[in-house]
């Protein structure tokens, strides 16, 4: 049998005024003529941003759910250009505080980040990796706020394919010895749903030591017809043998035939249970993000449809066996 954890991204539908997203553009920062009174603005969005945060995590603990995925614009404008000088972890200190203690008293609470497309590893030109390793970087130090072991905590894309998917990942290669190892160590790598499929990701998560996220929705709309992600399972996990995490992966349903790469509100449960059919007994425990529109309300709505299926086993209210 294999356990199977449930979890959700960023925000949850089920409480009220509890985003963890608020944001203010670089537009309206300016407008306030006080820079100072700017910048306080701004540190009291992020500390209303991280307290929701909290808020969700205590809805997760009640409801047994013990994955979540933190949104990656809980502190706006932390890496503009035109702010060098807001030093935005200082006055964040207490409520990540809160944070790290609420995770220290729920130790098998996983949380994780998916930072924002415009983080690409494999382009060519300077700026943008500066970008998105100063975005990294950020993220790293939030975590460490945290008290949360930065390694695998950062899903990424492979990238952009460039007019040429080969010289993309072997530039990617190339990008990745310009990285720092604590950066390095952060990254695990999805398979996507239009460039990079399953055997690209892979390709890269074994020639580097990278342990790869299965998306499953993104590999029914970009796959080879041969092999079949089954036969390539084994190497699936076996990019997760030297982490401290159990391996992970992302589940989503189409909105539409039509809008087959969109995701739909809720998951479809049968197209779910053709995975964990063919997945069960290759490991102990595989966590499972749910990348629907309905948040938790999606988690829990599959928990429920799951019951009817004779070959699940449920254990609480977000997590089960296959059997």
């Amino acid at each position: 049998m294999t356990l199977v954890r449930l979890g959700f991204v960023a925000m949850s539908m089920s409480l009220k005024n509890a985003s963890p997203s608020q944001t203010m553009t670089f537009a309206q920062f300016s407008k306030i003529n006080d820079r100072e009174a700017a910048i306080r603005k701004l540190e009291r969005i992020a500390v209303s941003n991280l307290e929701n945060c909290l808020r969700i995590l205590r809805h997760c603990a009640v409801h047994d759910i013990a994955f979540f995925r933190l949104s990656s614009k809980l502190i706006p404008l932390a890496n503009h250009p035109d702010l060098p000088e807001w030093k935005f972890l200082k006055p964040l200190s207490d409520v990540l505080g809160q944070i790290a203690e609420f995770l220290t008293k729920h130790p098998k609470m996983r949380v994780d980040f998916h930072p924002d497309h415009f983080v690409l590893l494999n382009g060519s030109q300077v700026d943008i990796l500066t970008n998105s390793l100063k975005t990294l970087r950020i993220h790293q130090q939030l975590l460490k706020g945290m008290k949360i072991n930065p390694e695998h905590r950062c899903v990424l894309h492979v990238g952009g394919g460039y007019q040429d998917k080969e010289k993309a990942l072997e530039q990617f290669i190339h990008n990745w010895g310009l990285i720092s190892v604590s950066l390095q160590q952060m990254i695990i790598l999805e398979n996507d749903d239009k460039t990079f499929g399953l055997a690209d990701t892979l390709y890269l998560c074994e020639k580097l030591g990278i342990p790869q996220v299965f998306d499953y929705h993104h590999h029914l709309a970009n796959h080879p017809p041969m092999p079949s992600w089954e036969e390539e399972w084994e190497r699936v996990i076996g990019t997760w043998q030297h982490s401290s995490l159990p391996p992970k992966m992302h589940i989503s349903s189409p909105r539409s035939a039509e809008e087959y790469r969109a995701h739909s509100d809720y998951i479809d449960s049968k197209m779910f249970l053709d995975f964990l059919n063919g997945m069960k007994g290759s490991l102990p425990q595989l966590d499972c993000m749910i990348e629907a529109k309905q948040k938790d309300e999606a988690l829990f709505q599959l928990m429920e449809d799951l019951k009817q299926y004779p070959e699940i086993e449920i254990v609480d209210g977000a997590s089960f066996f296959i059997k």
